[in-house]
């Protein structure tokens, strides 16, 4: 790669930036950084792109020395820890360099010499927060405020002497005038003169009175904002000094752990990290303090021109799109609905339940239960209840319905795209009931059910039913009054990894709309639980969702963003586009999967600079971001009741006329809720036992029941091709409410909901039901 040409180096204090190779070990040698020098500090990174969050380190220049080794390397010290051992590309480079080095060393030096004479800048033994860094440039702003609110104090101090002393001798003039004892006109004039004085005299003595005060106060007031400054710059300090000694011993005690468990897991380890190391410089990439690298956004939104809101179209160069022709009108209103009579309000039958019992406080040996569990797969890993939280996954599906009003107004949509904005809402707030429930839910065993009737209160019906036990799978189907169906098949695969636990949910979720038949298909994201070991467990999501319209070719791809520990970006961040079939934008969505989505609709398009590895960014022009969901608050005491939600609350609510094999019905269950968790984990190696025992008998019939050995063989040529036979090659167990068959969208082996439940729940015939618990 070339050298960027390099300005003549600028007196210092003005930024001078450009490429110089740094020695790292004698591994690598020299490695090409970019260098930063502003302010009096010398700051590099690996490229450019991470002068936004990532600084490999900084040197404060006051106190620093600079020597030349030869023609094109020099070194730069603080006499401590920090010796960088340069190389310019050429010898006229390496001048520029130092040039600029020395005219920064000696302003850096006058400046910390004259901060230590002014109350007003903060002590000079801290050196300024580096470029790059979040916090330098608020300090930097903080005391140019200091210094210049000092400056306006003292001229109003030096206004205020000179009026008083302008004002005694114009009264003195004045008294003189008035003794000469002129008479006539002359003498009226004086007078009057000598009385306006007076007057000027009394206006600027309650002036200056009015000065002395406000001088007071604000000098007061300036002692106190500069120690309440002093204060928190110094908790700064200590926090990030306790950041990094954090962040050292959780990079220790992970290699510590990734080697003793190599041996056991070493595909999976290899995975989850890299392989052990000894202490390395920072240059190694293993030694990074984060857990996910901030990717660049792959768009930018900026406010559209307000001449948009006039005009119908546009042709302006530079630009490949134009604005959305099914766009009625540009202005700033929400999203259109048909126009319907409004639906009558339901009144709910029964007044659902608001508490559940308290979370026990049971103390547990996580790790003597974890050694052995590296790189299993966690259905089948006996873990007692402690881990869990008092539902079945079938009930944690059905929390999907949460926000069951986004499908509602989607169903009332008149525009495709508009529908789309909606559904893709919905993709996202079934994630937000996620980030304080790092309890488990129980696995389901085979045959168990799960209906949520809420007909009469929100107009839908839903039914989950456990259709495979090995891979766990769960069918779901939701029909609704208001328009639309919803359904889906959820196969879960489960790593556990060391420090984190990858939850990967693997099937396709349908959503159908009776309107216009639009037909729109999504997956779900990633699913990481962190710190299992050491500190306190946190959740997060990442990967990627398109949501696609089967029927118009419309498509939204939204992008969780991973979290990382130096990130100036909010957290839990989700960004997407709505792209018409022709891959023309029509909407931005922004927001937070844990908070709230937006939408901005687009009025045009354009090529932005490259990006990160050459990638070009495209930037839209928007008009007004508006709000489509916001997560509902949780309820009092939620942080003792495992932080259900209000609906969650309510899902293990015992009701009448239940199937018996319903997930209310299951007795561990029912005991880890009333907060008796001995006796619901004894429970629960009781129907496990149980479920293993039924199946090994059902595999027994259907082996009884093959009639000649030309079957057998067919099976066992089968087996060699798909791995899916020798897993169950005798199993022929059938889903009760569910039947298999291929999914004419996607192609997949899928369970569609057959129909019968609600009828045998009128009836209260449960005849087909296993006895499961």
């Amino acid at each position: 790669m070339s050298e960027p040409k390099t300005p003549t180096p600028t007196p210092a204090g003005d930024t001078y930036k450009g490429w110089v190779f740094k020695w790292t070990n004698y591994i690598k040698g020299y490695q090409r950084r970019w260098f930063v020098l502003s302010n009096g500090l010398l700051s590099y990174y690996r490229t450019q792109a991470e002068m936004g969050h990532t600084c490999r380190g900084t040197i404060n220049l006051a106190t620093a020395t600079i020597a030349v080794d030869d023609a094109c390397n020099f070194v730069i010290s603080n006499g401590g820890a920090q010796t960088y051992h340069l190389k310019a590309s050429c010898e006229v480079e390496r001048q520029r360099w130092i040039t600029a080095l020395e005219l920064a060393k000696a302003k850096a030096a006058r400046m910390q010499a004259e901060s230590d004479d002014s109350g007003d800048d903060f002590s000079p033994s801290s050196p300024p927060v580096p470029p790059g860094q979040s916090g330098g440039s608020q300090i930097s702003e903080v005391q140019s405020a200091l210094r210049t609110l000092g400056s306006k104090v003292e001229d109003l101090s030096t206004c205020n002497d000179l009026i008083s002393k302008h004002g005694s001798a114009l009264q003195r003039s004045l008294s003189e005038l008035d003794s000469l004892r002129m008479t006539g006109e002359a003498g009226d004039k004086i007078r009057q003169v000598t009385e306006r004085a007076t007057l000027f005299r009394i206006t600027s003595n309650a002036m200056i009175n009015a000065c002395r005060d406000f001088l007071a106060l604000a000098q007061g007031h300036s002692k106190r904002l500069q120690k309440a400054l002093q204060a928190e710059r110094d908790q700064r300090v200590r926090l990030e000094e306790t950041l990094e000694q954090l962040a050292k011993q959780h990079n220790h005690l992970e290699r510590a752990f990734r080697g003793a468990a190599q041996a056991n897991a070493t595909s999976d380890n290899e995975s989850a990290a890299g392989p052990g190391k000894g202490e390395a410089s920072d240059e190694d990439d293993d030694n990074e303090f984060f857990d996910a690298m901030e990717e660049a956004p792959e768009f930018i939104t900026v406010p559209a021109d307000p001449r948009f809101h006039k005009r119908s179209s546009s042709n302006i160069s530079g630009f490949n799109s134009e604005m959305c022709p099914d766009d009625q009108s540009l202005n700033e209103e929400p999203l259109a609905m048909n126009p319907e009579s409004p639906s009558q309000e339901l009144v709910p039958l029964k007044k659902r339940r608001t508490r559940i019992s308290d979370k026990p406080n049971y103390s547990l040996n996580l790790w003597s239960i974890m050694k052995n569990c590296i790189g299993k797969e966690l259905s089948k890993i006996p873990m007692p209840v402690n881990f869990n939280e008092p539902i079945s996954m079938l009930q944690r599906l059905s929390e999907d319905l949460e926000y069951h009003e986004l499908l509602d107004k989607a169903a009332k949509c008149q525009s495709p795209l508009e529908q789309m904005c909606h559904v893709a809402a919905f993709s996202v707030s079934s994630y937000s009931t996620t980030v304080y429930r790092t309890g488990k839910p129980f696995n389901p065993l085979l045959g168990e059910t799960y209906e949520l009737d809420r007909r009469r209160e929100s107009g839908y019906r839903s039914l989950c039913e456990q259709v495979s036990h090995h891979p766990p799978a769960a069918a779901h189907h939701v029909i609704s009054d208001r328009g639309w169906t919803l359904r889906q098949e959820i196969t879960v695969a489960s790593k556990f990894r060391g420090k984190y636990i990858s939850i990967m949910p693997l099937g396709t979720i349908h959503a159908i709309f009776e309107r216009g038949n639009n037909h729109y298909t999504w997956k779900k994201v990633t699913t990481t639980v962190h710190n299992i070991i050491v500190g306190k467990l946190w959740i997060d999501q990442s990967g990627e969702i398109d949501v696609v319209n089967h029927t118009t070719g419309d498509r939204c791809h939204l992008k969780f963003a991973p979290y990382s520990y130096f990130s100036r970006d909010v957290a839990r961040k989700v960004t997407g586009v709505v792209t018409d079939k022709d891959g023309k934008a029509h909407y931005v969505l922004s927001g937070t999967w844990d908070e709230k989505m937006e939408f901005s609709r687009v009025m045009q398009s354009s090529r932005g600079e490259n990006g990160t590895e050459g990638k070009q960014k495209t930037v839209y022009q928007t008009l007004k971001a508006r709000e489509v969901w916001r997560r509902n608050p949780l309820p009092e005491g939620a942080e003792t009741m495992y932080y259900f939600t209000a609906l969650a609350l309510t899902l293990n609510e015992h009701e009448e006329g239940m199937a018996p094999t319903d997930s209310r019905r299951r007795p561990d269950q029912r005991l880890m809720e009333d907060g008796r968790w001995d006796e619901a984990n004894s429970e629960k190696q009781r129907l496990e036992e149980k479920q293993r025992s039924v199946r090994r008998e059902r595999e027994r019939e259907a082996a009884s029941q093959r009639t000649s050995s030309q079957s057998e063989e067919a099976v066992e040529e089968d087996s060699f091709t798909d791995p899916s036979l020798k897993s169950a090659p005798h199993d022929s167990y059938q889903a009760l409410w569910f039947e298999r068959c291929e999914d004419q969208i996607t192609g997949e082996q899928i369970h569609i909901y057959k129909g019968g439940y609600w009828e045998a729940k009128e009836r209260g015939s449960w005849e087909g039901c296993l006895d499961i618990f």
